[in-house]
């Protein structure tokens, strides 16, 4: 490599910070509530050029795991991933990385000082691999209290008994500044914890559920910003709730919500960016009238917004479906007759799919979003997760699905979509209509599903997901020797470099240390994260 690869915007946009935004509380006593959030937001602070040193590992496409060592990567002030140089002691020598790029320098990298670039340099801890930020595609933020709570109860008594009653804190009734305080108070209390969570699991990326409150929905976006993780902020949007009539809305309090949470989002995202987007969410077909839907799809294309909902969770759910929607031949029919499905479509867990169904979601390209643990909690089944992506050609993506899901980590639900598929593969074939060991999936599988299965679920495959030249650095910092970590790696079993290690064997060596990350890693694990650029999580402080 002669000279850097480089990919600038062709002006300049400066980082500058978020003025105030303005979050009304209507009630009947009117009060109006400044948020504290934007002015000191990470997702406004600037960004230094940097150059990252080290082991590089993602999966670029499904089913192909890269393994890049020694591997130079220049981070510019706009968050993009600048160039990207393999093997580098290998062709330069004893040339440092820094006094390289100095050598190399080129002035349209719009660096003001030369002096001012970072190096974070891990090419000599063996224990350490960066890896792209984990997507999660599916997570109600607001049932983030309700983690464990509810075992073996089916999905359609779980939302009745425990998950409407923990929403509903979020959007209590309106009768005094005391109702509205508290709202605000439970909302920035769990909104922030879930952030922080999710980040420090190296999360750089989440599509989330609130509740149908837009003034906490609002709020949420706002804490996205404060925290730096990219979000898509979908408010829960349901008028037919006779389980629960206590929390629902009409069609018209919906079409306003809508508007004032697409409006907020689009005011308090950073000059340049697009941190924070509005997701269309209706909750799943049997709490929305007819009518609901098709304004809700009506809306995604006018406004070209992505959409998540649910399907196929639970054979109660479908039989429900089924008397609701009589005219329609199945549940994927009835989204696809109110225009929600296409390529902006995430269809969380999908386990009953017919056939014509899965033929009908990779026509309209949509995505899927496995939610292992959650299924296994709550009882819903087993998803055919391989078939789905080898056979029918859909993509699939990872979701949490809090609370449903007791864990906020995308790498546990890694774990568990694998063990899942195994045990899919001990059952008849029958069941799974495929040949026992092409249920199983492998860590490749999952690593995929994790990061650019949710790239492309998202719709941000060519901004995030993988390390390419262009795309924006969301990473996480991987160290299986962190003190007090779950994980043991013996010297033997360390990929060293040079005579030591044949170029395969190392290979080898860097897979099984994957393997231990994915069956025994957690959060400790991860000692740093980076969203668009920036440090949003640094345990080694």
């Amino acid at each position: 490599m002669t000279r850097f690869q480089q990919d600038y915007p062709t002006q300049a946009m400066p980082i500058s910070t978020l003025t105030s935004a303005t979050l009304s509380l209507s009630s009947k006593n009117t009060k109006t509530t400044t948020t504290p959030y934007s002015s000191t937001a990470k997702a406004t602070s600037p960004i230094t050029y940097t150059l990252y040193y080290g082991t590089f590992i993602h999966t670029p496409r499904l089913s192909e795991l890269e393994i890049n060592f020694n591997t130079l990567v220049g981070v510019n002030t706009f968050g993009e991933i600048d160039f990207i140089y393999k093997n580098f002691e290998s062709n330069n020598g004893p040339q440092s990385p820094v006094e390289f790029f100095k050598s190399q320098y080129n002035p349209t990298s719009n660096i003001s000082s030369l002096e001012a670039i970072e190096f974070v340099d891990n090419s000599r801890d063996l224990t350490k691999f960066f890896f792209p930020g984990f997507i999660d595609t599916h997570i109600h933020a607001s049932q983030f209290p309700n983690i464990g709570i509810g075992l073996d109860t089916p999905l359609l008594d779980w939302l009745t008994t425990y998950t409407f009653a923990v929403e509903l804190k979020f959007g209590v009734p309106l009768d005094s500044t005391d109702d509205l305080e508290k709202k605000i108070e439970i909302a920035k209390l769990v909104y922030s914890k879930i952030i922080d969570r999710t980040l420090s699991n190296g999360t750089t990326c989440a599509s989330y559920f609130t509740t149908i409150d837009p003034e906490t929905t609002n709020l949420f976006a706002d804490l996205l910003l404060q925290h730096g993780q990219r979000g898509f902020v979908g408010k829960v949007c349901m008028d037919h709730n006779k389980s629960y009539p206590t929390y629902e809305e009409s069609l018209s309090e919906c079409e306003e919500s809508m508007q004032k949470i697409i409006s907020h989002c689009q005011m308090v995202n950073p000059p340049g960016e697009t941190l924070v987007k509005p997701i269309v969410t209706p909750r799943f077909a049997p709490l929305c009238s007819k009518e609901m839907l098709r304004y809700l799809g009506r809306l995604s294309n006018e406004q070209d917004l992505p959409i998540q909902t649910h399907i196929s969770e639970n054979k109660q759910e479908i039989e429900l479906v089924k008397q609701l929607f009589p005219e329609s031949e199945s549940y994927s029919q009835v989204y696809n007759k109110y225009k929600l499905l296409n390529l902006r479509t995430i269809l969380a867990h999908a386990i009953h799919l017919s056939q014509k169904e899965c033929d009908l979601v990779a026509g309209q390209k949509c995505s899927i979003s496995h939610c292992p643990t959650s299924n296994s909690f709550i009882s819903s089944g087993e998803a055919p997760v391989r078939k789905y992506l080898y056979e029918d050609k859909i993509n699939v993506s990872l979701g949490t699905d809090v609370s449903g899901g007791f864990d906020t980590s995308i790498l546990q639900i890694v774990k568990h979509a694998i063990l899942v598929s195994h045990h899919l593969s001990m059952k008849d074939t029958k069941d799974v209509q495929q040949s026992n060991e092409n249920c199983k999936l492998s860590i490749s599988d999952g690593l995929f599903m994790s990061t650019l299965g949710g790239a492309k679920a998202v719709g941000l495959k060519d901004t995030v997901g993988t390390f390419a030249v262009g795309k924006r650095f969301d990473a996480q910092l991987i160290d299986l020797g962190v003190p007090n970590s779950n994980t043991d790696v013996f010297n033997w079993q360390l990929p060293f470099d040079g005579g030591a290690d044949e170029d395969q064997t190392r290979r080898q060596k860097v897979l099984n240390l994957l393997g231990k990350w994915v069956f025994s890693g957690d959060d400790r694990n991860c000692v740093k994260v980076w969203c668009n650029g920036r440090l949003v999580i640094d345990k080694e402080a």
